[in-house]
């Protein structure tokens, strides 16, 4: 039986897809990257916010009309959300699986597919779907921050860290795998160990990796503000392969809105924060996320956050504009903001930071930096590759290197940056760093 995956949203997600790929493979069942031969096709969703369910609904009709298909199963965040109105709806689907099934998805899917399939998701080696140099390593599941915005808690549930000991084994296998870089999620990272061991432990588990002889980089991601603390920030600068990089999705830069939102801390909370990351490291990487457009919002709460951001000068920013989430407390509120307005300030906001993007980049001409070397652009005769400042989800930009000698795909080397357009640093190769 040949079967097809299509994996949708986050990092997070993914995780779950690879874990689905290592329960597959080691029943012998063969995957195919072509629909139109795929005896059953299985879609991991999203089901964070609107753009993302619709996505996902497109996708399952997308994967509904290849005929050879027999069995069309969905899985995942939408699934766990809306099984009971999906079941109503889709009656292209043969399959819901809820996340909180996982725990029997070889029985579930040896039921629907008619072939034995052992019980032993989580238990099997994922097997890598992206590039072979770089993983995820996800250390923990849920969230208990509770935004007032967020359907995270409803869909993955109250935040558990995995153990150390495991993230260690699972570490060391996918650099067996060939894995160099290493990038550590979770809905909160910072928090991790909290639940566990009765204390935040993510400086012992950055440790412990970076004692990993054959990684060369290791960035963090989704860290929360308050839990970003001198222990933490001293501890990172003494660990040589955890990148100075630091993600921290603050959200708005207006006290008002962050109580609204239920986020803990205050718009000068967060700057002390950065202030204390930038007096640590020599050039640290901040890239933060904002939503735009929530209940309440003024154009003087906009304008302090425009503030907020020139002031900060992040190096790297995402935005989006508030939606509307079921069963959050956010979802009740007045005083919703018009769609036409939210664009418009969004708009604003990116162009915003464009221009702070665009000062920040000037900083690295003539500068020599380390790229790890991902693609190459036969017609532009060009490599690609991402800097330390550059994380894997393609928000960040990447470094386009032109070089004489032949350079191997995930590789290290030195580059010159001599020019930069938008969030891309160009620039020439230098030399080869040996690991």
């Amino acid at each position: 039986m040949k079967i097809a995956i299509v994996s949708l949203g986050c990092s997070k997600n993914l995780v779950d897809t690879e874990k689905l790929l290592g329960l597959l493979i080691s029943n012998d069942l063969k995957i195919t990257n072509n629909f139109n031969e795929a005896d059953a096709i299985i879609i991991n969703t999203c089901g964070f916010i609107e753009p993302a369910k619709k996505e996902a609904i497109d996708t399952i009709l997308q994967m509904s009309e290849y005929e050879n298909c027999k069995h069309l199963i969905v899985m995942g965040c939408l699934v766990q959300r809306y099984k009971k109105e999906l079941e109503e709806e889709l009656y292209e689907v043969d399959k819901f699986i809820k996340i909180s099934e996982y725990n029997n998805l070889g029985d579930i899917l040896s039921e629907e597919l008619g072939i034995k399939i052992s019980n032993t998701y989580g238990k099997t080696d994922r097997v890598l779907s992206g590039k072979p140099w770089m993983a995820y390593l996800r250390i923990s599941d849920g969230c208990d921050n509770r935004c007032s915005y967020c359907a995270i808690p409803l869909i993955r549930g109250r935040y558990i860290s995995t153990p150390i000991e495991e993230l260690i084994i699972e570490a060391n296998k996918l650099v067996k795998m060939g894995v160099k870089e290493l990038n550590i999620i979770a809905q909160d990272t910072t928090r991790y160990g909290l639940d566990l061991y009765g204390k935040r432990r993510l400086l012992d588990l950055l440790s412990e990796l970076n004692n990993i002889e054959e990684l060369h980089w290791i960035r963090v991601l989704y860290m929360y503000p308050d839990e970003i603390d001198e222990e933490l920030i001293k501890g990172i600068s003494k660990l040589n392969k955890v990148l100075p990089y630091f993600d921290i999705p603050v959200q708005y830069g207006n006290d008002k809105l962050l109580k609204l939102m239920n986020r803990r801390g205050s718009v000068e909370e967060i700057k002390n924060v950065i202030e204390r990351i930038r007096i640590t490291f020599k050039n640290p990487i901040l890239r933060t996320t904002i939503i735009v457009g929530f209940p309440y919002e003024t154009s003087d709460d906009f304008n302090d956050t425009l503030n907020f951001i020139e002031e900060i000068k992040w190096d790297k920013l995402g935005a989006f504009t508030y939606s509307k989430e079921e069963d959050t407390k956010a979802y009740d509120m007045d005083n919703e903001i018009d769609e036409d307005i939210k664009i418009e300030r969004l708009n604003i906001l990116m162009n915003t930071q464009n221009e702070i993007t665009n000062l920040n980049n000037k900083k690295y001409i003539n500068e020599t930096i380390e790229v790890l070397i991902e693609g190459y652009d036969a017609l532009l005769n060009v490599y690609r590759g991402r800097g330390f400042m550059h994380a894997p989800d393609g928000i960040d930009g990447q470094v386009f290197v032109y070089s004489d000698e032949k350079l191997n795909l995930g590789e290290f080397v030195m580059v010159k940056i001599n020019d930069f357009k938008n969030h891309d640093l160009i620039g020439e190769y230098k030399r080869r760093v040996m690991i």
